[in-house]
Parts: structure tokens; sequence; C-alpha cells
């Protein structure tokens, strides 16, 4: 079990920074942000772009693992988002793993463009947003002619410090993206679905769990290669509330199989409200045993 946290970009970079540092002090395996224009009930708070602040945090940090979860086609194109991502995994000197989802049919990073860039089809704008990403990366060229994403002598360089390309890590719950996930992915990442009981919670998890067994084998994957990654930001549980939760989630989450599970940096108030201090006692008591 390989143990990260997620922290927003939403502090000045004097205040992010120890944050970032921390983490990696602390033992987790990884660290990321979230790739939003606003995000939820903190649209119009302190928001910062995801490649800088990630760009700053690898330049702060040696050691961890760094991430986007998950970056959006909302707003993204493949093309220029090729050049971002293949200068973090150089920043990082190839310690960056790329979050990619769909992209939310509502919500900010749709309004505030009017309903101009909302797809008719979110699935298939995924799949071909994946598709072109991986071409370019991995070939550093794609002429791609798609329903959402059109290239002509597309060219980049000069690739990747990881072989073939930066791992991906697809984020999944229907059949269409985890099949997606399935081929492409070196990784998949779930939240599970909503539900007002943790009991209802972990028994989602257990079902798309199951579902994505079925995925890796119509694909003829080998479900070793692939990471799981648990989000744990819709738990209807701060995953952080305290130390034996946090044990709790471990636990649950390696009995269904996840490799990995994401928690949220505690914040003052609102979502992920905790204490930060809860970081410390995990720190000594929980990661080292993680291995």
């Amino acid at each position: 079990m390989r143990a990260g946290i997620t922290i927003l970009p939403e502090y000045r970079w004097a205040e992010a920074k120890p944050r970032w540092q921390a983490a990696e002090a602390y033992g987790f395996a990884h660290a990321w942000t979230f790739d939003h224009l606003g995000w939820g009930p903190l649209v119009g708070e302190p928001w910062f772009g995801s490649v800088p602040t990630l760009s700053a945090a690898a330049l702060a940090t040696s050691r961890i693992e760094l991430g986007f979860m998950v970056a959006s086609p909302n707003f993204r194109h493949p093309l220029p988002f090729v050049q971002d991502v293949t200068a973090l995994d150089d920043l990082s000197d190839g310690r960056l793993t790329v979050g990619l989802g769909a992209g939310g049919v509502d919500g900010y990073d749709v309004d505030v463009f009017g309903g101009t860039t909302k797809a008719a089809s979110p699935a298939k704008r995924y799949q071909e947003f994946v598709e072109l990403f991986d071409t370019l990366l991995t070939t550093g060229k794609a002429d791609y002619t798609g329903e959402y994403y059109t290239t002509v002598d597309a060219r980049t360089a000069p690739g990747c410090v990881q072989r073939p390309r930066t791992p991906f890590v697809l984020a999944a719950n229907g059949p269409k993206a985890m099949a997606l996930t399935a081929r492409h992915g070196q990784g998949w990442v779930t939240i599970g679905a909503i539900q007002d009981s943790l009991a209802g919670w972990w028994k989602s998890l257990a079902e798309l769990s199951a579902r994505f067994d079925d995925a890796l084998a119509a694909e003829n994957r080998d479900p070793a290669e692939v990471r799981r990654f648990l989000q744990t930001d819709a738990a209807p549980v701060f995953s952080l509330a305290s130390v034996e939760v946090y044990r709790d989630f471990l636990g649950r989450a390696a009995e269904l199989g996840f490799t990995d599970v994401l928690a949220p940096w505690p914040r003052r108030d609102g979502p992920f409200a905790g204490d930060e201090g809860v970081l410390d006692t995990v720190a000594t008591d929980v990661l080292p045993a993680l291995g």
C-alpha cells in the first residue's frame, strides 16, 4: 500500500511550499493537486493553476511522486498539455504521474464558458483526449482527426524523462471509461459512488473494483501491472478525521485490492476540515509500517 496526499492549489506559494515539502518529509509516497479553474464550494476563493503549482512543487522536493488529480478536458487540449507535462516531467526528474478524467458535465469548469465547452459525449471526448495525448507523448508527433480534437503535423520534443511516457492514472466509474483505462492506463482511480453512509460507499467500491477486474480481463491485462488508486474525497467520513479512521481506510482499501490511497490535506474549515496535527501522528505511527 502506498499513501498519498492531495494539496489543493489554494495557497500562495509561501504557504504552499511548506506543505509540499512536509508531504515528502512525512513519508507520503505521492502528492497531488486538483486541476480545475475553480472547484465546488471554493469557487471565488483563492485558487492557483495546477501546472505552475506542480512546477514549483517539483523544484521544492526531491523524492515524492507528483501529479494531477485529475486533469480535465473541459478546458484543455492534448497538444499544449503535452508540452506542460513534458516540462513537468523534466523539472521533477521523472517523478510526474498524470491523472486524467472525463471532466464534469456541469459545474464551474463548464459554466464559466457559458456551456460552450460542454461535450455532447464526455466519454467520446475522454477517449480522444487520452488517445491523442498518449500518441503525442509516446511518438512525439501526430496527425489526428476526431470529433473533438484535431492535429495536423503536430510535433513535440524532446519527450519525457520517463519512457515511453509519464504514467497515466485514469479516472473511471462507468464501463466505457473503465475499458479506456484498461487499454491505456498504468493506474485506475475512483472516488466511489456518492453515498450517505460509509458502509454504502465501501460497498460501491467493492462493486467498482470487480467491474474493473472484468475490464482488465477483456483487454488481457495483468492486474498486477495496473495500480489502483482510491481517492477518498467523496467518502461520507473525512479519511483523516483521526489516525484510527485513517488506518481503517487503508486497511479496507487494501482488502479491496487498492494499491494506493489518497487523502486530502486537512483544511481549517469547509471541505476536508480537520486537524493538521493528525498528519504528524500518521507520519510517525502509520506511514513507516506501509513500507
